[in-house]
């Protein structure tokens, strides 16, 4: 909620210019080299391209990694859908071979689950569709052990048309294609992802809200929680410590750990990284390492934005600069307030603040977090040095300059996240646009009333948008919007157990 490990953000933008020479120039595979602490990128989105059928160069990454495990005998085959939950199957080790040179089938209907796992009608891809199969190829070098089950492995998938051109409805393509856009002038965003959690006590009854955790220290429950305390991560240390070691293990850049403002809520900071696709990859996996780490733990960790009513909730923030083709960070100025580029992609971010609020908040339970004074802003503001307002400038200066936004839950698809973020930046730059004054003081104050603060408000202006589209693709704007008609249509089907208590006997 309010890290800023970012300081070294100039080394890394320096070192990536200069990985990018050593490889050959930025349209170089090997551009990743050496970034993030391993001799080599885990996952590098820019050998994207090469994924497909027969590609021996893939097959040799396989059989390399069977032979230096042979201890592991089955394979997880992950694809995150459009919640960014990991959808999959398990496959023995035999097979794996075989799925590098010719492929494994998924349903489209993928993306047309909802949060449940439910195939919405409204998108199409269900039974209107056939429920047709899609072909899909494992993604470059992203091939790990699963550090919780040392006798496995996993490996993400990219789903591909029958003509191998990539699946419309999948988000990490979106993503991929907004990069695309930034690349045509010679831009390379650098993102930083960060994320909340709670730890709750599994055993909980449906319909009930959950009950935080046992302390290690005290043996009770925590009753409240502290910003930064220290004896918040000592009580967890052992949770905390086995991130860390898988998170090393994946090569996934894992910052930092730090205690929020509630009892059992903690934050844990990506690293910075020179590619979006690959930043976003890591915020995906952290989040199924957090999870498995929890119940090895028996507590569970939630990701759901408002979890109690009375205490801050789960947010996901983002951190992003442009990288120029020198490699210099586009956004830093003669002085502390940036560039005109900064100011240009504040107000583009701001452009599409409001069509993108489906985006940062997905989901029912997401509009409680938005409440004045919790840490999560509730209007389009901006400002520097300010965590009251949606897009923040950390206080660093000079070519630490970079964007924080922190409109996001931590429930939002890291993917389309990122991809509504440089969507915006992208827009503001080729526009040209100034933001208003930047906010000083408490933006909780505005009186703005521009930014969707209901889950069907924003759904209206995610389908009126007039910027995202141009971005996102038309085909895929209308499968997510009816995704979350259906996600709607369904919740908004079932009665409350307050509805009973209030209006039963009263009216």
């Amino acid at each position: 909620m309010r890290s800023d490990n970012f300081d070294d953000w100039e080394d890394t933008l320096k070192g990536a210019f200069h990985q990018s020479r050593l490889a050959g120039g930025f349209g170089s595979d090997n551009y990743h080299a050496g970034l993030v602490g391993n001799s080599h990128s885990p996952f590098s989105s820019l050998s994207y391209e090469g994924v497909g059928r027969m590609n021996t160069k893939f097959v040799e990454e396989a059989e390399s990694f069977l032979e230096q495990h042979p201890d592991i005998r089955e394979f997880d085959l992950l694809l995150p859908d459009m919640n960014a939950v990991f959808r999959g199957k398990r496959i023995q080790r035999e097979k794996l071979i075989s799925i590098y040179k010719k492929g494994f089938y998924f349903p489209a209907s993928v993306f047309a689950m909802d949060v449940t796992g439910e195939t919405m009608e409204e998108t199409g891809l269900g039974f209107k569709s056939g429920d047709q199969d899609i072909p899909c190829y494992p993604i470059p070098e992203t091939l790990k052990v699963v550090p919780w089950r040392k006798e496995r492995g996993q490996l993400l998938l990219r789903m591909l048309e029958p003509d191998g051109s990539p699946f419309f409805g999948n988000p990490r393509e979106v993503l991929h294609s907004v990069c695309k856009k930034l690349s045509e002038f010679g831009w390379k965003a650098m993102v930083a992802v960060e994320i909340e959690f709670y730890l709750v006590d599994p055993k909980r009854r449906p319909g009930q809200p959950p009950r935080p955790v046992f302390s290690r220290l005290t043996g009770q429950r925590e009753a409240e929680g502290q910003l930064y305390s220290l004896s918040s991560l000592d009580a967890h240390e052992l949770f905390l410590k086995d991130i860390s070691e898988a998170a090393i293990i994946q090569n996934i850049p894992a910052d930092t750990a730090l205690a929020e403002l509630a009892p059992g809520q903690f934050e844990v900071n990506l690293h910075h990284v020179p590619d979006a696709v690959l930043a976003c990859d890591h915020a995906v996996l952290l989040k199924r390492i957090i999870r498995s780490a929890a119940q090895n733990h028996q507590v569970e960790a939630t990701f759901m934005p408002k979890p109690y009513p009375d205490q801050p909730g789960n947010g996901m923030h983002v951190h992003l600069s442009l990288l120029d083709k020198e490699g210099q960070n586009v956004f830093q100025g003669s002085d502390a307030s940036g560039s005109p580029e900064l100011r240009h992609a504040v107000e583009g971010i701001r452009s599409v603040m409001a069509e993108s609020m489906l985006i940062c908040a997905p989901h029912a339970n997401s509009y409680h977090r938005f409440q004045s004074g919790s840490y999560a802003p509730v209007n389009m503001s901006w400002g520097y040095n300010n965590r009251t307002v949606s897009i923040r400038i950390p206080a660093n200066n000079g070519p630490d300059m970079r964007i924080e936004h922190r409109l996001a839950g931590a429930d939002a698809n890291p993917y389309l996240l990122v991809s509504a973020l440089l969507a915006g930046l992208h827009y503001g730059l080729i526009t040209k646009t100034e933001p208003p004054a930047p906010v000083e003081g408490n933006a909780y104050l505005q009186t703005d009333t521009e930014l969707p603060l209901t889950w069907e408000q924003a759904r209206n202006h995610f389908d009126h948008a007039k910027i995202l589209p141009e971005y996102f693709g038309k085909e895929f704007c209308l499968l997510f919007s009816n995704l979350k008609l259906g996600e709607q249509i369904r919740f908004m089907s079932t009665i409350a157990p307050l509805e009973y208590d209030w209006y039963l006997k009263t009216v």
